[in-house]
């Protein structure tokens, strides 16, 4: 139980955080609104007319997983934070595990990601893509697994960087890419060789192939849009999620002890 309540209240003292910063929750809704609107919707009156699925609600199913992992992900950058305030080390000198850190930041990091998929949802609803109830409840598990997946993947980044400016500087090399090797844009079948190689190393993929075969179960366009199985893609992050927080959190504290 105190374990428990070491990662709950490191969890509630991020989410405390985000919700008290208006500048921060406006900014995180920005970029997610012009992918799916803007961009989405000249995508599916141009490229998207000659496909055999909408591709307003591709890049839609796209969008929310790459916002949830990358909002999670960037979101570790707190770790710096803390470091710079010298709060880690405070938190260190409790009787708690450095796993339940790690994991209070991760859960932490989660809750505020999830926040933002509510506000994409809503958005795919004013724009048109069509989003049923039991779809809906679908993607629950999605978001949640999702948003643990890119927490897991940020504290292995940061837990390499020093500052917050090298963290700004670095993350986008990062992440960018991702965006269309896991194809958040376009589709990823049948890419070159060595494209394939860099779309399977990518964590990004996962998640955002995950999001759509749960979407698109049992609606046209499945074969298409989906490149694995769900279950595949779950084993998948399961297994780099166990990887990502045992390596991050020994580079995290190894860090913290050569301070």
């Amino acid at each position: 139980m105190t374990e428990l309540n070491a990662i709950l209240a490191i969890a509630y003292r991020d989410l405390l955080k985000f919700l008290r910063d208006p500048v921060r929750i406006g900014s995180t809704f920005v970029l997610p609104f012009i992918l799916i609107g803007i961009l989405g919707g000249s995508f599916q009156s141009g490229l998207g007319a000659g496909m055999d699925f909408d591709f307003l609600t591709y890049i839609f199913t796209g969008v929310l997983a790459q916002t949830l992992f990358q909002s999670a992900a960037m979101g570790l950058v707190s770790v710096i934070e803390d470091r710079e305030n010298d709060f880690s080390q405070e938190i260190f000198v409790s009787p708690i595990s450095r796993y339940s850190i790690i994991l209070g930041k991760i859960v932490g990091e989660s809750l505020v990601a999830s926040t933002q998929g509510i506000g994409i949802v809503l958005f795919g609803y004013l724009v048109g893509v069509s989003i049923s109830g039991s779809q809906l409840l679908s993607l629950i598990p999605v978001v949640v697994v999702t948003c643990l997946f890119g927490g897991a993947f940020g504290v292995v980044i940061m837990a390499n960087l020093k500052s917050q400016r090298a963290a700004n500087q670095v993350f986008p090399f990062i992440i960018l890419p991702q965006f269309f090797l896991a194809g958040v844009f376009n589709p990823i079948q049948g890419l070159p060789p060595y494209l394939d190689i860099l779309s399977k190393i990518a964590p990004m993929r996962y998640p955002v192939d995950l999001t759509r075969g749960v979407f698109y179960a049992g609606r046209p366009g499945y074969d298409t849009v989906v490149v694995a199985d769900p279950f595949v893609n779950i084993l998948i992050m399961t297994g780099l999620f166990f990887v990502f927080l045992a390596v991050g959190t020994w580079l995290f504290v190894r860090n913290e002890r050569n301070r």
